[in-house]
């Protein structure tokens, strides 16, 4: 997009010519000149288009130069519209075909970045520079005031019109892609800021508002109340309360083991068989 309106821009102000046409009609009419064209064309350097006019008198002429340079706003304008499509040109191909070296260390994007706020700024000024020169030529173009220079029109005993005007039709739109480029190039400045690490560090740490920053706060202490609140439960609530101990107790059991029946025998009778445990009865 930015290539097609930087090649509109220079194409349209670069490859201007214009002409205007006046007629001399003397008192004498066979001294009269009705057809005297004046051509101009770019860079605007009025003050060496010259044409020669009837005087009126025997057939002499005079040679008048237009007044103005505006060469240096039509130039400049110029300028920045082919560097702009050359550089458009470049970074088309640098993201198509080599964006991971683009990205790599992370200087493409902020040499991107610095070059397209530059163009930027370079459009609008060349802009409003070839507006005020474009209006200056158009003054010094005028037809009517273009005959003020010739010296037979001064007598009123001679008659003198414009003819034909010049056509700015094509310098006006030159002045309308200068602006579009300049919106487009400012446009693009938030598209390639975001490819930079400005951009991801800004991302990573975000600026919060006051309201942010009270919200927050408001609701980490809802949230350490809460916490407190189910602190202080669980304090007056103890782990080992009188059902879960009790569920402790029915669970906990003895290992049982088989003793056998029990035989019992006199003081007498020492002799034991058997594996069966022995209790002594003392009889009194």
């Amino acid at each position: 997009m930015c290539m097609i309106f930087a090649i509109c821009a220079f194409a349209t102000c670069g490859g201007y010519s214009g002409h205007l046409r006046v007629r001399v009609e003397c008192l004498d009419k066979s001294q009269s000149n009705l057809s005297i064209t004046v051509n101009f064309a770019y860079p605007f350097r009025l003050q060496k288009v010259h044409f020669q006019p009837t005087l009126c008198e025997r057939n002499r002429q005079e040679s008048i130069f237009l007044v103005g340079d505006y060469s240096s706003s039509a130039q400049f304008f110029v300028t920045v519209a082919v560097f702009a499509f050359l550089y458009s040109l470049m970074a088309t191909v640098v993201y198509i075909y080599y964006q991971n070296k683009y990205r790599e260390g992370n200087r493409g994007p902020l040499v991107d970045f610095v070059v397209t706020v530059l163009f930027a700024f370079m459009w609008l000024v060349s802009s409003c520079a070839w507006a005020k020169a474009l209006s200056d030529v158009k003054s010094a173009t005028d037809p009517t005031q273009v005959l003020l220079l010739i010296s037979a029109c001064r007598y009123p005993a001679n008659r003198c019109s414009a003819s034909h005007h010049p056509v700015w039709s094509e310098l006006n739109t030159s002045v309308v892609f200068g602006f579009v480029n300049f919106i487009l190039w400012t446009g693009n400045i938030w598209f390639v800021f975001k490819e930079t690490g400005w951009y991801k560090t800004g991302q990573r740490y975000p600026m919060r508002s006051a309201s942010g920053r009270r919200a927050n706060g408001m609701s980490q202490r809802l949230y350490s109340q809460s916490s407190f609140d189910q602190s202080g439960d669980s304090f007056y609530q103890h782990p080992y309360s009188q059902g879960s101990f009790n569920q402790s107790i029915g669970s906990f059991r003895l290992p049982q083991t088989s003793l056998g029946q029990p035989i019992i025998i006199s003081q007498g009778d020492v002799t034991c068989k058997g594996l069966n445990p022995i209790i002594f009865v003392n009889d009194i």
